[in-house]
């Protein structure tokens, strides 16, 4: 009840018979009773008055019904209601069913965390019994545990722990920013006043930021997406709120991304007669050598990476002492080995055997990919030799792909910032050009269909036997290798099923050097439990460490060691006047592969002294460098819940070096035999291309000096079809996400 202060001359409408149904509904069943004080002389008249407002009565019903619900009624509700609908969120299925019900599983865990928030409003903000607040903390804490037991998978038949992730981190945030404002709101005077001054002011400034980031989407590093009348555009509303959110924001609480260094350091080197010679900065301790197998040979059986591949690794490595008083010899095929001083380690790498011990590769002829459906077998009228060509280069260009897995165009430059500063530096017209592609398209949901389109040229191979393209580089006289730092193997995860025997070597077949074990040991990739969790292993949101450096350091290093030895060997032989034989080296890291897409930051600086380094060294003078992606991030928040993140899934990151006198012959042969008149490069960097072209490029390089025409209409240094659509292009309907826009 509130006292209302009137003076002695005011009316007062408070009551009368006339309307007493009237005056009790405004007044409630509560009596009035003039109250008279005069203490100062002035005749005042307090009434004493119901603080309730007028109510029109039917609504006054439904008001009351609801007021007088039980608390714990109402907190049974929403428990029911937060274990519904996460219980709904964790259908399951394949790629497919998961991409098609992304969105309706998304408003589901919305759901369950705004229950569950309001349940937890109601805790702390709401008069209830000490009782009844522990014992809906106890049913909460019981309901948590239950759904966690229930699927805690980390797989998309059973994703129940990534769930838990996206859960978390909108819960947790929420509710610190609702408790944060009401400890303010009860402490602060005219909170609510500054509140809305601060929030239209950063409303501002995040308007600000996003109109900055959208122009920052379309950007390269030498162009930008244009928006060219007749060519396809991303579909749907494009506003990257992601990009709002500082860097490590996403899994700031998932620790430290550094790699905490060994106890002691370790020097280890081989020479080049393969002598092993160690070092320990603790001479008391014993040394051990584990000498990793070679999986090159291997078959597919063994190579299978669920429980198999890792687990004949680590039962293959032999370990052996070392002392320093008598020679440590390694086996000429030995590409890596584990040193250990006690409780430190490191891993030594080396590229053997020798180049000059290297055999030419004569590929059998029934696997001969020269003779099916390669520029070998095609008609003279169809294969196009540049040998008649003044002033092109005839000597094999050398080709190095690099994968990176799940990383799109935008992520490339908003996780990667030094890389594309040294990115941009390596565009030098008159020795060698730069170009990336803007429209670059997956053609499926995850690594399978983009890799297959990128390996083989077909999404679901028609032949037996389908051989990965450094085979046909290797057929082709070239020195092929080929690191995997996620102790699988390519050819087996994605084409094993097509071969006819399982006892096949695709490695033996197709490689001259492989580099895979190192990233099979425990210490990275877990030999118990599930290989591919969200703290250890290959797909981690965590730093992927190895003894005491990130496991990308130790792939760089290898691959530096390959570019130096291979590059050396080839000098030689041209100073020689010898057939120099070039090299195509390929390598996949899967940093870009978690949720959280934070991890991806720690390849900056290793990436970036790699293109550095190739800058320098004047490798790019006769070498193709090729940095793609297979498919941008396809899970965590920008996915799950934005146009944005949708976009980005079906945009992977594409740059590509080519040298200068390749550039010429392809804005020459463009000129005079393509059906447009334009520079194939610039063309396409604007067209939606996707990894067939990719395969195409590949095929042509592998050619080289003689090359089948239809492969060069296809491949990325033809101009493609202006005004591309996702069917023309091989992209399925349901997943083409660039589409020319139409005129009503």
């Amino acid at each position: 009840m509130s006292y209302s202060r009137m003076d002695s001359g005011d009316s007062l409408p408070l009551y009368s018979r006339e309307n007493d149904s009237e005056s009790a509904s405004t007044l409630g069943s509560q009596p009035v009773s003039p109250v008279i004080n005069s203490q100062d002389g002035t005749n005042l008249t307090y009434y004493e008055v119901s603080s309730k407002h007028h109510i029109p009565s039917s609504y006054n019903r439904w008001a009351n019904l609801l007021l007088h619900v039980p608390k714990s009624v109402v907190v049974a509700g929403l428990l029911t209601i937060f274990t519904a609908s996460y219980l709904l969120s964790l259908q399951a299925g394949n790629l497919v069913y998961i991409n098609e019900h992304l969105g309706i599983i998304g408003i589901e865990l919305v759901v369950s965390v705004i229950s569950l928030t309001v349940v937890t409003v109601m805790l702390y903000a709401s008069r209830m019994r000490s009782n009844t607040r522990r014992g809906t903390l106890l049913v909460i804490m019981c309901i948590a545990a239950a759904l966690y037991w229930f699927d805690h998978g980390e797989r998309f038949e059973h994703h129940g722990f990534y769930n838990l992730l996206v859960f978390l981190a909108i819960f947790i945030p929420l509710n610190m920013a609702i408790a944060l404002f009401y400890v303010l709101w009860c402490k602060i005077d005219n909170f609510i006043v500054y509140f809305f001054i601060s929030l239209a002011i950063g409303g501002i400034a995040a308007s600000a930021s996003l109109v900055h980031y959208r122009r920052v989407f379309d950007q390269g590093t030498l162009g930008v997406f244009q928006y060219t009348p007749g060519e396809c555009q991303w579909t749907g509303r494009n506003i990257p709120f992601i990009d709002l959110l500082p860097a490590g924001t996403q899994n700031f609480w998932a620790g430290s991304m550094y790699c905490r260094p060994e106890s002691q350091k370790i020097k280890a080197s081989v020479d080049g007669d393969g002598v092993l010679r160690v070092a320990c900065e603790s001479e008391d301790k014993d040394v051990f050598v584990d000498i990793l197998p070679e999986t090159r040979q291997w078959p597919l059986k063994d190579k299978d990476m669920w429980n198999v591949f890792n687990h004949l690794v680590l039962k293959r490595i032999v370990r052996l002492p070392y002392s320093s008083s008598r020679p440590f010899v390694l086996n000429e095929t030995t590409q890596a080995v584990v040193v250990r001083c006690g409780s430190s380690s490191t891993i030594v790498t080396r590229v053997s055997p020798s180049l000059a011990k290297l055999p030419v590769y004569v590929p059998s002829s029934d696997s001969d990919t020269r003779s099916s459906g390669s520029s070998a077998s095609a008609p003279a009228s169809a294969r196009f030799n540049i040998s008649g060509v003044p002033k092109v280069q005839l000597e094999r260009p050398n080709v190095i792909y690099l994968m990176l897995d799940a990383v799109s165009h935008r992520q490339f430059y908003r996780r990667l910032p030094k890389s594309a500063q040294v990115l941009k530096t390596l565009h030098r017209p008159g020795s060698h050009r730069l170009f990336e592609l803007y429209r670059y398209h997956s053609v499926g949901f995850s690594t399978d269909n983009s890799t297959k389109a990128t390996y083989v040229g077909e999404i679901f191979p028609s032949r037996p036997n389908p051989l990965p393209i450094w085979a046909h580089y290797r057929d082709r006289g070239y020195v092929t290798a080929r690191v995997e730092t996620g102790c699988d193997d390519w050819a087996k995860e994605y084409t094993g099923n097509k071969y006819k025997s399982q006892e096949y070597s695709v490695g033996n077949r197709s490689l001259d050097y492989e580099l895979s074990s190192p990233f099979c040991l425990p210490e990275y990739y877990p030999n118990v439990g599930n290989a591919f969790g969200n703290f250890k292993g290959p797909y981690s949101l965590t730093a992927r460490c190895l003894y005491g450096r990130y496991v990308h350091d130790w792939a760089f290093d290898y691959l530096s060691q390959l570019r130096t030895e291979l590059r050396e060997h080839r000098t030689k032989q041209l100073a020689h006047q010898k057939d120099a034989r070039p090299y195509m080296i390929s390598a996949t890291f899967l940093e870009g592969h978690e949720g959280t897409g934070e991890v991806l930051r720690t390849v900056d600086d290793s990436l970036a002294a790699f293109l550095a380094s190739m800058r320098d060294s004047g490798e790019l003078n006769d070498t193709v460098l090729i940095i793609g992606a297979d498919h941008g991030l396809h899970m965590g928040l920008n996915f799950a819940f934005l146009q944005s993140g949708r976009i980005e899934h079906k945009n992977p990151f594409f740059a590509m070096l080519v040298p200068e006198w390749l550039h010429e012959f392809s804005e020459k042969y463009q000129t005079e035999y393509g059906s447009e008149k334009v520079s194939p490069f610039a063309a396409n960097e604007q067209r939606l291309v996707t990894p067939f072209e990719t395969h195409h490029t590949f095929r042509v390089l592998a050619d080289w000096p003689e090359f089948e025409t239809d492969s060069w209409k296809r491949s990325l240094f033809a101009a493609q079809k202006a005004g591309r659509t996702c069917e023309e292009a091989g992209i399925g309907a349901n997943f083409c996400m660039c589409k020319i826009p139409t005129t009503q």
